[in-house]
C-alpha cells in the first residue's frame, strides 16, 4: 500500500442524474439550475473542494443523426481547469443511454465507447472516469422494480441491463484508454448490506452475494466457480457473454463505494406490523423490505465495515464517491464526519481508503420518489437553491473547514438515536459486511 495518500482527501460531487421514464427523461441538472449557472462552480471552489465527480452526459450530449454537442461541457471543463478543480467525468449516470437505446438493447455498449472515445479526445487533460454510474443499482431500478426505463419487473430484465452496462463500461473504459493510456477507471456501486429475520436469512445471503456483481464482472471474477455464475446464466446471460469479462477484465483504478443511511437493508417477514403497500415477495415469501436502521436494535453496520470489505474483496484503492443525507445542515455536517470517520477508522484497520465525497453539493429534486416524477421534494446540499439562486448554508462552512484538514464537533446524528426505530425493533446477527 505505498501509493496510499498520506491524508484522507475530501471529494465534491453534484447530483447530476438524467434518467428515463417512459418517454420522458428526468434531468437533476435542469432542476437545480446548474445547466444555466457557471458561477456555480466558483462557489464549489470556494468550498476548498479540489477533486469533484462531474457529468458530461451522453443523454445530454447526443443530438439526433449521431452529432455530439460539447458546448455545455466546453465551458464547465474548461472553468474547473481554470480553478483547478480535478473532474472525475461520468457519462451516464443512472440513464439508459439517447432515446436510440437502452439497456436491453445489445448496440448500448459499443454506442457508449463510441461517445467515450469523443470525449477523451476533446478533453485529453482528464485522467479519470465513471463511465456508467452504479450499473447494479440502476439495473434493479430499471430492471427489477420497474422504476425506471425499460420498466422491468424480472430477474431476467434486470441481468440483461445489468450486463449492458457492464460490457459499456468495459468498452468505454478501454476506448478512452486508446486515446489516453493515463486514464484511471473509477467506478461507482451502491454498497450496503441486508439483514433479516431468521426465515429470511437466504434472501439476505442472496442479496448480500448480488450487491457485488457489477464489481466482480468488471474484475473479471464471475467464472464458473463464482456463486452468482448460474443465476446469471439461468436468467439470460449466456457463457460466451459471460466470457467477455473473463477475457477482458476492467477491475477498477478506484472502487467507488456509495453510501446511505438507506443502503442497509432489513427483511421482515413480521407482515401485520406494516402497511400492504410497504409489503413483497420473492414467490416463496412476503415481507417488508425496510431501511435496517428503522429496525435493527443493534444500528447500522457502517460505512467502516463497507469500505474494508470492498477493500478486502478486491484488494485496490477505495473512495467513498457518494456521502449524503437529506436532512438539516446539522445533520448533514454529522453525516458526513460519520463517514469521514469511519473512513479513517477503515484506514487504519488496513484499508486503502483515499477519499470521501461530500455528495448533492446542489441538492437533488424528487429522490423521494425515486425520481419517477418531474421535479419533485427538494433537499438541500451544503448550496441551497433559493429563488434561483444558490445560497451556502452551515454545512458549507463544514465543508470548507474539512477541506482545510479540520473536522469540527457536530451534533448526534440521528441514525444513533432510539428515536430512529419506527417498527417494533429486531435484533439480528450481525455480520461482517
Amino acid at each position: 500500500m505505498g501509493d496510499r495518500q498520506e491524508k484522507l482527501q475530501l471529494w465534491g460531487g453534484i447530483e447530476c442524474t438524467v434518467n428515463r421514464v417512459a418517454e420522458s427523461y428526468f434531468d437533476q441538472l435542469e432542476y437545480s439550475g446548474h445547466h444555466e449557472r457557471l458561477a456555480d462552480l466558483d462557489l464549489i471552489a470556494d468550498l476548498g473542494i479540489r477533486v469533484l465527480r462531474y457529468p458530461v452526459l451522453w443523454e445530454r450530449s447526443e443530438r439526433p443523426g449521431g452529432e455530439y454537442d460539447f458546448e455545455w461541457a466546453d465551458e464547465r471543463l474548461g472553468r474547473l481547469y481554470q480553478l483547478g478543480i480535478e473532474p472525475v467525468v461520468g457519462l451516464v449516470h443512472h440513464g439508459s443511454g439517447p432515446q436510440h437505446t437502452s439497456l436491453v438493447q445489445s448496440c448500448f455498449p459499443e454506442k457508449l465507447a463510441a461517445f467515450a472515445t469523443q470525449v477523451a479526445r476533446r478533453y485529453p487533460w482528464v485522467t479519470r472516469f465513471t463511465p456508467v454510474n452504479e450499473p447494479l443499482t440502476t439495473a434493479r431500478f430499471s430492471g427489477l422494480y420497474g422504476h425506471w426505463y425499460p420498466h422491468g419487473r424480472n430477474d431476467r430484465t434486470f441481468v440483461r441491463a445489468l450486463i449492458t452496462q457492464c460490457k459499456g463500461v468495459a468498452l468505454a473504459m478501454s476506448a478512452i484508454r486508446g486515446v489516453n493510456p493515463q486514464a484511471r477507471l473509477v467506478q461507482t456501486e451502491d454498497m450496503g448490506f441486508t439483514r433479516s429475520t431468521e426465515s429470511l436469512r437466504y434472501q439476505a445471503e442472496f442479496e448480500n452475494q448480488r450487491r457485488w456483481l457489477s464489481l466482480d464482472l468488471l474484475a473479471g471474477a464471475v467464472s464458473p466457480s463464482h456463486v452468482m455464475y448460474n443465476y446469471l446464466l439461468r436468467f439470460g446471460a449466456t457463457q460466451r457473454e459471460l466470457g467477455f469479462f473473463l477475457d477482458h477484465p476492467m477491475p477498477p483504478d478506484l472502487v467507488g463505494i456509495n453510501y446511505y443511511v438507506t443502503s442497509e437493508r432489513f427483511l421482515d417477514d413480521r407482515c401485520g406490523l406494516y402497511a400492504p403497500d410497504r409489503l413483497g415477495g420473492n414467490g416463496r415469501h412476503r415481507y417488508a423490505d425496510v431501511e435496517a436502521v428503522r429496525v435493527c436494535t443493534e444500528g447500522l453496520v457502517g460505512p467502516t465495515e463497507i469500505l474494508s470489505s470492498a477493500y478486502r474483496r478486491y484488494q485496490r484503492p477505495v473512495v467513498m464517491t457518494e456521502a449524503h443525507i437529506g436532512s438539516s445542515a446539522a445533520q448533514q455536517s454529522s453525516w458526513l464526519a460519520y463517514v469521514w470517520n469511519a473512513a479513517l477508522k477503515a484506514r487504519e484497520r488496513g484499508a486503502d481508503v483515499q477519499a470521501v465525497t461530500a455528495w448533492a453539493l446542489l441538492g437533488a429534486h424528487g429522490w423521494d420518489r425515486l425520481v419517477t416524477e418531474p421535479g419533485g421534494h427538494y433537499e438541500a446540499g451544503a448550496l441551497s437553491l433559493q429563488d434561483g439562486s444558490l445560497v451556502p448554508t452551515p454545512f458549507a462552512t463544514f465543508i470548507r473547514q474539512l477541506s482545510a484538514g479540520e473536522l469540527q464537533r457536530t451534533e448526534a446524528g440521528w441514525w444513533t438515536a432510539a428515536e430512529r426505530l419506527a417498527y417494533e425493533p429486531y435484533r439480528s446477527r450481525s455480520r461482517a459486511a
